[in-house]
């Protein structure tokens, strides 16, 4: 049984250097946005609500509200379903934030190498793993090319239902 795709949000903001922002989502992965080049494409004029964030104190002014990028000093006039009028900062869709961003590979452990080879000793292939481990095909492939670290409980399920493997933690 495949799992749906979860919708993209953002669980924690890492850093914000110029109209570079570097993201933790949902999913796992490290990941950055240039909103240089996103508002770029996007054109802004005058007229956008985006058009103060061109100024780069403005723009550093983001804050992760609700799992999505928002920034307070940017007020929105909304009206809701029942015609009430409301102010919102501004935000952007956490979907539209990661199809425009770019992950970052994270080496912090090195998994990734020591679970493809486990998983090739074995003659396993990716999908094998996966269903073995309750994960998926892309899952896996994040995992080995060490796009994400998996969570404590997640390496469990690879490395020792998958894997047939045992975890050794050490902390010093």
């Amino acid at each position: 049984m495949k799992r749906a795709n979860k919708i993209p949000r953002i669980l924690k903001l890492v850093s914000v250097k110029g109209f570079e922002v570097v993201c933790v989502f949902n999913n796992g992965e490290t990941r950055r946005i240039d909103f240089a080049r996103l508002f770029k494409q996007w054109r802004i004029k005058k007229t956008d609500p985006e058009y103060p964030l061109l100024d780069v104190q403005q723009f550093k002014r983001l804050k992760l509200i609700e799992q999505t990028l928002s920034w307070p000093n940017i007020l929105l006039r909304i009206t809701d379903m029942g015609g009430n009028e409301m102010q919102k900062p501004y935000a952007i869709d956490p979907v539209v934030l990661f199809e425009h961003s770019e992950p970052i590979a994270q080496k912090r452990f090195l998994l990734g190498a020591a679970i493809r080879r486990a998983r090739k000793a074995q003659g396993l292939s990716q999908d094998a793993l996966a269903q073995k481990s309750g994960t998926s095909k892309a899952y896996i492939s994040r995992v080995e090319n060490d796009l994400i670290e998996p969570e404590l409980h997640t390496l469990y399920k690879i490395v020792e239902l998958g894997l047939s493997r045992k975890i050794a933690l050490k902390i010093v």
